[in-house]
């Protein structure tokens, strides 16, 4: 079997990358990855790792003029401006974290790259704790693009979009990938890119919680290791 993974380099995509390796033994997995402008473009550089550690192909997409055209979101993440807020994912300003159609975007290129090379699965990392502030990574969303992807494609693709991870938490993940052996030193949250995780930003502070109600000690070096928000 053949398939494509959205990698980003982070906690939830890694996790994936090595589920589904361990889900479908004996499968060729391609990862694909976005260089979208993002204030943490570091994160491509664990991704390519990743990819390296599981001997999967992988292709990292230029979509850097995408950032270009949508800083006027207001987006933390594409517009370098704007400081990057600090707190819980649940908390009003974490809203500043949202690009537009970012997830639309990626799924869309990812499915193309499925129908090119006859892969029957795309894979994507969204998890629960998404839900509340990121409306394209939600189950009625996800369903819905599933099911314009394949209408999209009908008469040359019978494939599918999975999120296996979409109805449960971050900790889940972290339970999973600490069973698979995911090393989470190699992967990167932090929004503000620096050298080390800030330990401040949304999610930094959803990364030291994850581990924190997952049991499983955090290997990950932080700039502010003070008590969770």
């Amino acid at each position: 079997m053949k398939g494509v993974i959205i990698v980003s380099g982070g906690m939830d995509s890694a996790t994936l990358a090595y589920y589904m390796q361990d889900m479908y033994k004996q499968s060729t997995w391609h990862h694909v990855s976005f260089n979208y402008g993002q204030r943490h473009s570091k994160e491509l550089y664990y991704a390519e790792r990743i990819a390296m550690e599981l001997n999967a192909s992988h292709t990292l997409v230029d979509l850097r003029q995408l950032g270009d055209l949508l800083a006027g979101s207001q987006s933390v993440l594409v517009d370098h401006s704007i400081e990057v807020p600090e707190g819980h994912y649940e908390e009003e300003t974490m809203k500043a974290t949202v690009v537009p159609n970012r997830n639309s975007i990626m799924l869309s290129i990812a499915t193309g790259v499925a129908v090119a090379e006859d892969a029957e699965l795309v894979a994507a990392g969204m998890h629960a704790g998404d839900h509340f502030i990121y409306p394209d990574c939600r189950p009625t969303y996800f369903d819905a693009f599933n099911h314009s992807m394949r209408l999209a494609n009908r008469g040359f693709w019978t494939g599918r979009l999975i999120a296996p991870f979409i109805e449960i938490t971050k900790a889940d993940i972290v339970r999973i990938g600490d069973q698979l052996g995911v090393d989470y030193s190699n992967t990167w949250s932090c929004y503000k890119g620096g050298e080390v995780h800030c330990g401040k930003c949304g999610t930094c502070v959803e990364r030291r919680e994850a581990f924190e109600l997952a049991g499983v000690a955090d290997p990950t070096q932080y700039e502010e290791r003070g008590a969770l928000l």
